[in-house]
């Protein structure tokens, strides 16, 4: 470890030119150190605004710069690293902060109408959100410098310590244990970047109503000064009476009124063609309500600052735009809730029923849902990791499954009269794989006989409103069907774990493929290969290729051999898919054992020398081999592996 030294005063022209040079580093390391309660866009714009106001202001001695080191990068990165871990402090600490220090620190980004995000990479990158989200301010700041910088953990202590950090040891020993988990490289190679963002729009409703009042506001106060300004005009008359409404916000009031909204019969179900939410009948003990359901509505259309909003992640929140359906309306654990359907989207509110707190809106995308997407919605969360669904009318049994236990039986799952189940357990958020009593809850639901459809189908909770529905499909191609076999809950028994990383993502529905089984050499034994697919409400997806070795045990996830987004790879449309991994035999030898579906006729491995024909390849290989697999389809097209 090189050791610290003192260094010449730094000029500002040269803290500029580092800043400038390192400025990506600069940013990623703000950006993993501030909290995750502030969101992924506020982060943003603090991650630069903090890197940007560590330019100094006059010539500045540095302390702390290991020899070798350019002094000016270490000043600059020291008042990022400071800046950042201010922000770490408790709530009010923070804003104190932050709030005086406007005042002096240079103006952030303005970006106005837009939402910055990070681009997430793959899997990985979500369990790298996730763990550091779990790690406090110096933790985090840790775990940015050993990535980001390469640094070790002595020289990490160093720069924690003259950041001013309490105990600099424990955060980089935090630092490290979380490592474990996700290592250091992914966030150096990741593209969890807040110097490359997507940018969505805000709510564009709100700001257009907004800029009209404003106009408005301002067209009153010039006319009122025009009136105010002459004398004896005694022209006010004119004035006096409003007009009448406008036609849009005349419609939105009809909306917006109880009276309006739709009430579908508890036998719709059963006379339609297609079973979706327009069917659900309304049910609850207050769908009489009119004060709950006046509430509900103002509050979709208006919602208040101290209103909870969320939202399924490319969800609309603005007003309805045609009298919504009601769905439930009555009590739940302690809560007022109101379901309502506008024909693409799902609207939960609940407020609490002794009146204190703050009342809670969920939006959820739910257009084009069908059948088991549209089979139950959450009514309630509680505290302790449970939730209550509200299930549609066409389902005739529900039960609970412990998908890390494939051979156990379906537990029954009761509900009330009105459809609401009692509390389920929630899948928790890191998996909680690994021990002997892991467990991972789904619904297994069983239609009614009336029903078009009356195969039993698995549902599980995601963190939004609408539960996943989990699929499986096995041989030649990627048609899905429902998991209600062996193969299919021993396959999710290895990949179950694994949908932890799409909580809060908008997922709809993950599909599992069983798409190759391959003998392994040195009598090792069978391998299954298997291809999860996670399809959104708003049309992204992600893929992942599983290596389940031979004697893994039911509810060990499997080894993840490639990720893809945005592919066709494992779909309907192209389901080809090819991916290797190198794999340690039983008698302690290497191999690359490669897999593709079963339409690929031959796989090379540029890099080994090998070739296979047929889908399946195996290669002696070292631990340190970097292969390039490619494979051949039957009308002569390459198939690009999955890495």
């Amino acid at each position: 470890m090189a050791d610290a030294v003192e260094a010449e005063p730094v000029e500002v022209d040269d803290a500029e030119a580092a800043l400038v040079e390192h400025y990506p580093r600069l940013v990623r390391i703000a950006y993993v150190t501030l909290p995750a309660a502030l969101g992924r866009h506020r982060r943003v714009l603090l991650a630069h605004r903090l890197a940007q106001r560590a330019l100094p202001r006059t010539r500045r001695p540095v302390t702390g710069a290991a020899e070798g080191e350019d002094p000016a990068y270490a000043l600059v990165r020291g008042e990022v690293l400071r800046g950042a871990l201010a922000y770490g402090k408790r709530q009010a600490g923070w804003r104190r902060w932050g709030r005086n220090a406007l005042v002096a620190a240079p103006l952030p980004p303005q970006v106005i109408g837009l939402r910055l995000f990070p681009r997430t990479g793959d899997l990985d990158d979500l369990d790298l959100d996730r763990a550091l989200s779990e790690l406090d301010a110096p933790a985090r700041a840790a775990y940015a410098l050993r990535a980001v910088e390469g640094l070790d953990e002595e020289r990490t202590a160093a720069l924690l310590a003259a950041a001013g950090v309490a105990g600099p040891r424990r955060a980089v020993h935090d630092a490290s244990t979380a490592a474990r988990t996700v290592d250091f490289r992914t966030l150096a190679d990741s593209e969890f970047d807040p110097c490359v963002v997507h940018a969505r729009p805000t709510d564009l409703m709100r700001r257009r109503q907004h800029a009209r009042a404003g106009a408005a506001v301002a067209a009153a106060a010039t006319v009122a000064a025009a009136l105010l300004g002459v004398p004896g005009d005694g022209g006010g008359s004119g004035f006096g009476a409003a007009g009448p409404l406008g036609p849009q916000q005349a419609a939105l009031n009809r909306m917006l009124n109880p009276a309006s909204v739709v009430r579908a019969d508890a036998g719709a179900w059963t006379r339609t063609s297609r079973l979706d939410f327009a069917s659900w009948p309304a049910r609850g003990d207050r769908t009489d309500d009119r004060g709950l359901l006046q509430r509900a509505l103002d509050v979709w259309a208006r919602p208040g600052s101290a209103v909870h909003v969320s939202a399924t992640p490319g969800t609309a929140q603005t007003p309805p735009v045609t009298a919504p359906q009601l769905l439930f309306a009555g009590d739940v654990d302690g809560a007022g809730v109101v379901l309502l359907y506008d024909g693409l989207r799902l609207v939960r509110y609940a407020e609490p029923a002794d009146g204190g707190g703050a009342p809670v809106l969920d939006f959820a995308r739910v257009d084009g849902a069908s059948a088991a997407n549209a089979s139950a919605v959450v009514v309630a969360r509680s505290t302790d990791g449970n939730a209550r669904y509200l299930t549609a009318p066409w389902i005739d049994r529900t039960q609970l499954r412990n998908l890390l236990k494939p051979d156990a039986a379906p537990r029954p799952l009761k509900r009330s009269s009105d459809g609401v189940t009692d509390p389920v357990p929630v899948p928790a958020a890191d998996g909680s794989c690994g021990t002997a009593d892991s467990s991972w809850t789904a619904m297994q639901f069983t239609p009614s006989a009336n029903a078009p459809d009356q195969q039993p189908f698995l549902l599980t909770d995601l963190a939004e409103l609408i539960p996943v529905h989990l699929t499986h499909a096995a041989g030649p191609g990627a048609r899905q069907g429902e998991a209600d076999d062996a193969q299919a809950l021993g396959d999710w028994a290895h990949a179950a774990c694994r949908l932890a990383a799409d909580r809060g993502q908008g997922v709809r529905t993950v599909g599992n493929w069983q798409f190759a089984d391959q003998r392994l050499p040195d009598d090792a034994g069978t391998a299954n290969w298997l291809c999860t697919r996670a399809d959104s409400w708003s049309g992204a997806d992600h893929v992942s290729v599983q290596f389940v070795p031979p004697g893994t045990a039911p509810g060990t996830p499997a080894t993840i051999a490639a990720h893809g987004r945005s592919t066709a790879a494992c779909g309907p449309m192209a389901p080809g898919v090819l991916s290797g991994v190198l794999w340690k035999s039983p008698t302690g030898h290497w191999y690359l054992v490669a897999a593709g579906s079963p339409e690929v006729g031959s796989i090379t491995a540029a890099g080994l020398g090998g070739a296979s024909d047929g889908h399946t390849l195996v290669l002696p290989a070292r631990p340190t081999s970097h292969p390039e697999l490619s494979g051949r389809l039957p009308d002569g097209s390459t198939l690009a592996a999955l890495t």
